[in-house]
């Protein structure tokens, strides 16, 4: 056992056995360092992350490499899903210095943390004009014994490169027409026409580049933004990307077609796209999307939920195959031998052609990835059923895929938003329940009584670090939408509290912000990223929750902290649509007003479920009857119910439309 032994990561706990010393980032690692002279190695990955544990295999449990980076170096294990902010950091200087990036990220730094040398995967032996790792590693000490000017100058030289870094976030002026009109003509030139979604390969699902363009046609009605919105859903829901039998997604496609996917399944992915296809049903009716977004839903509850009643962070792309082999896919493919082994030869033969599974294989060894391929005709459903469960049964015998346990804090707020608004959609009560447990968690467990939000938690036990910007704008947007479906207001005044914390420890000058709290952890630079990725930013994630809350209570301070973010999106929408998708769609929600929902009636009745189901962008809705439904959501304050009757009022920029009791009249409002 390292010094890895007893952390909450399980991605640092798959490394506690190895032969390598490993410390945990801390100033203890770093004053080590100085003690011995000796450089850091910062070795930065996540556990669903396959070319970690290839690296780890082939380097990491060498005895004789560790002996030669225990004698030479300060060995760091971070996990990046637990240190977000020494990722971005470290990230951005391997991807300024080599011009890309990735996991494992393998960075060397002087004992004062600063990097002067990087890489990502390093094979056992050299190839491809790629090192040795074992070569990196006689070449760094080399250079440290040798040429130390050299090396302290090119670290400074990067830590200053770092810090002169200003972030231009587009001024004073939010997003208007013509940047959002400018950002779906950026959107329809990057789009595949052939296969959906947005450039090639890889090919990643555009949640929130779909989030806006629903919202864009919502408040517009541009058909071309709904097009590109519905044929991208279908085509994921079709391909290899959608798990055909368990549901879910998996992370991003290999090929642009969608066929073969890479296997890891994130917990952030399928809420992200989970919430997308509902909201694509809400918009079109689409049975498919209603489908997909209740399998994906179940998906989550089934594989992810953690005994505490949060959601677990993703599961492994490898697994074990029949040879007992550690290989990618093995849970998830198929061959036509072992569909007959299942099914028998007349269902595998139905199955194969239905699904796609094909005599060469559509992945490695002749195995195939399950999808739904073309328009094969009418189908039989109740076969087509019966053999899905027969498989999936067979399939729940395989050695299953590891599970990341570690619980994050933003990933389950976006889960709780996720579920509590595909619950009260399609009336499963179950998956409220869900989210709220989860939403306990969060309160329970990561604001517990330090009154700051925790990142992670594993077990019911808070980790050490704290929460960053995502964290908090992710959280309150999964508060702000269990508030609207159960009508609970202690769970608005909880987004409140989180979003004044955001006002206090992470806004600077000119409405920008920053990914790390005033008060956290100095690092080489202060990281702040406006950029959506796998997930919304903590800027545009934030932004969202702030324009809601401000909505929901009137507050001028939300509202213009909200404004003041959006700059960016000012800037930076026109020209890179798809890297900051979430925060176009704020500014829809902007553009629209939000509007404000007020029902003046019953809990899940008719006039809530219609003020729900309301496709205006970024609508906010309270409901609650009584004399105290007003202590409960500002919104509810002197809404009386007119002549006895549950009653909406719908407002926006300080207007308001004369109240309604009928449900039709409400959806036309809000665009139903």
């Amino acid at each position: 056992m390292n010094r890895l032994a007893g952390v909450t990561s399980p991605y640092l706990l798959q490394h506690a056995d190895n032969p390598v010393d490993w410390w945990p980032w801390g100033s203890e690692a770093f004053e080590e360092a100085k003690r011995r002279d000796v450089p850091v190695l910062l070795s930065v990955g996540y556990s669903a992350c396959h070319w970690c544990h290839v690296m780890a295999h082939e380097s990491f449990e060498d005895e004789t490499v560790a002996a030669y980076l225990n004698a030479h170096f300060v060995p760091v294990k971070v996990d990046r899903e637990e240190r977000p902010d020494v990722d971005a950091v470290y990230m951005e200087a391997v991807q300024a210095a080599t011009g890309h990036g990735g996991w494992p990220m393998t960075v060397f730094l002087t004992a004062d943390a600063e990097p002067f040398y990087f890489g990502t995967y390093f094979p056992p032996e050299a190839r491809h004009g790629s090192p040795s790792f074992q070569q990196v590693l006689e070449g760094v000490v080399a250079a440290w014994t040798d040429r130390r000017e050299e090396v302290a100058e090119v670290a400074g030289r990067i830590v200053a490169d770092l810090a002169g870094r200003s972030l231009v976030h587009g001024g004073d002026g939010v997003p208007g027409e013509q940047e959002t009109a400018q950002a779906l003509l950026g959107l329809t030139r990057e789009y595949d026409e052939q296969h959906g979604g947005f450039g090639g390969a890889p090919k990643f699902p555009p949640s929130m580049a779909v989030e806006f363009l629903l919202r864009h046609y919502a408040r517009t009605g541009s058909e071309g933004a709904l097009q590109m919105a519905a044929d991208t859903c279908s085509a994921m829901a079709r391909g290899g990307i959608y798990d055909q039998l368990g549901g879910g997604f998996a992370r991003y496609s290999v090929d642009r077609e969608w066929v073969v996917p890479h296997f890891e399944k994130m917990l952030y992915d399928n809420a992200l796209l989970c919430r997308v296809y509902a909201h694509l049903w809400r918009t079109t009716g689409s049975d498919e999307a209603r489908r997909i977004a209740l399998e994906t839903a179940d998906f989550m509850v089934r594989e992810l939920r953690t005994a505490e009643g949060g959601f677990a962070s993703a599961l492994d792309a490898d697994s074990e195959d029949a040879d007992g082999r550690h290989v990618e896919g093995a849970f998830y493919v198929w061959t036509p031998g072992q569909l007959r082994e299942v099914l028998g030869e007349d269902d595998a033969a139905f199955a194969a052609a239905y699904f796609g599974v094909t005599e060469e294989g559509t992945f490695e060894e002749g195995a195939s990835v399950l999808r739904l391929p073309g328009d094969t005709g009418p189908v039989d459903a109740a076969r087509v059923a019966d053999v899905r469960a027969r498989l999936l049964a067979a399939r729940a015998e395989r050695p299953r895929p590891g599970r990341d346990d570690k619980v994050v804090a933003a990933w389950n707020g976006l889960a709780v938003a996720a579920l509590a608004e595909t619950g009260a959609y399609f009336d499963r009560p179950d998956l409220v329940e869900r989210a709220t447990e989860a939403a306990d968690l969060l309160v329970r467990v990561h604001l517990g009584e330090v009154a700051r939000l925790t990142r992670t938690s594993k077990d019911g036990r808070a980790g050490d670090n704290a929460g960053v910007l995502e964290d908090y704008g992710d959280v309150a947007e999964g508060f702000l939408a269990l508030a609207a479906v159960t009508g609970e207001g202690a769970w608005l005044e909880f987004a409140g509290f989180l979003l004044d914390i955001v006002l206090e420890q992470f806004t600077g000058e000119g409405g920008q912000l920053y990914d790390t709290a005033h008060d956290a952890e100095q690092l080489i630079r202060r990281p702040q990223d406006p950029t959506d990725s796998a997930t919304p930013s903590g800027w545009t994630a934030a932004a969202g929750a702030l324009l809601s809350y401000a909505a929901y209570t009137g507050s001028e301070a939300h509202r213009t902290a909200a404004e003041g973010a959006l700059g960016v999106v000012k800037a930076l929408g026109p020209r890179v649509p798809r890297f900051v998708g979430w925060g176009l769609a704020v500014a829809e929600a902007l553009l629209d007003g939000p509007r404000e929902v007020a029902v003046a009636g019953p809990v899940g009745g008719e006039l809530h479920r219609t003020a729900l189901l309301g496709r205006a962008p970024g609508a906010v809705v309270a409901a609650g009857e009584g004399p105290g439904a007003g202590a409960e959501f500002p919104l509810l304050v002197d809404r009386p119910q007119v002549g006895g009757e549950p009653t909406a009022y719908v407002c926006r920029h300080f207007v308001c439309d004369a109240p309604t009791t009928d449900a039709a009249e409400l959806a036309a409002k809000l665009g139903g």
